[in-house]
């Protein structure tokens, strides 16, 4: 129980901040803290209480994954599809991505590390961590942004099977035995919480207030 507390006051705290983050090409900034919450080794056997606490921990993780779904998604819909293209440009802006390449890349790390999380190789078209090049409309986009999601659903589904491998991933500050399935999907979740802020500015500058803040 003291690891689902020390990832709900992350997240909490992840999400509440995640509107004044500025643009990083880092998947995580706070890697610290995603050290910090590291899983007990999955090469033991699971005593009664601990699979208990998979399963809350599953069901933890679903909860957060839910409400960041419920969030990113409705608030790549809301931004008109001329305004994908947009990116700042008053101020220290140079050199940032649309919001279009903002959501492809929230996508596309989403598959990557879930990806690592399932013990497999990354989609070879995400592997740059911009998304498919195919993938350019606003509907392609969005098509591609709900099933990364349901890739890190997966990932949670398989926490604490001992017989789906775990990998590392380049783009991951956690290698080697850092790298367990949970703590992959938490980085997920970061990294995804964090590009929200981000999205939340830019359709702010656009004049179209956030679904998630709206009465």
């Amino acid at each position: 129980m003291k690891q689902i507390m020390w990832l709900v006051a992350f997240l909490v705290l992840a999400d509440c901040g995640g509107v004044g983050l500025a643009q990083s090409d880092a998947v995580v900034d706070q890697p610290l803290i995603a050290h910090a919450i590291l899983v007990p080794s999955q090469q033991d056997s699971e005593s009664p209480a601990e699979a208990l606490d998979t399963q809350r921990e599953r069901a933890a993780l679903r909860v957060f994954l839910k409400s960041l779904q419920e969030r990113i998604v409705p608030a790549a819909g809301a931004m008109p599809a001329d305004k994908y293209r947009f990116a700042p440009t008053d101020g220290e802006f140079k050199g940032v991505r649309t919001f279009g390449q903002q959501v492809k890349h929230l996508a596309a790390t989403n598959y990557i590390l879930a990806a690592a999380a399932l013990g497999e190789e990354p989609p070879s078209s995400a592997g740059d961590e911009n998304g498919p090049e195919a993938v350019r409309t606003k509907a392609e986009v969005l098509e591609y942004l709900r099933e990364s999601f349901d890739s890190l659903s997966k990932a949670i589904d398989v926490i604490g099977k001992r017989s789906v491998p775990v990998r590392s991933s380049p783009i991951s500050p956690l290698q080697g035995v850092s790298a367990t399935r949970l703590t992959l999907v938490v980085e997920a979740l970061m990294h995804a919480s964090n590009h929200y802020g981000q999205m939340v500015e830019y359709l702010r500058m656009n004049g179209v207030v956030p679904p998630a803040s709206r009465p």
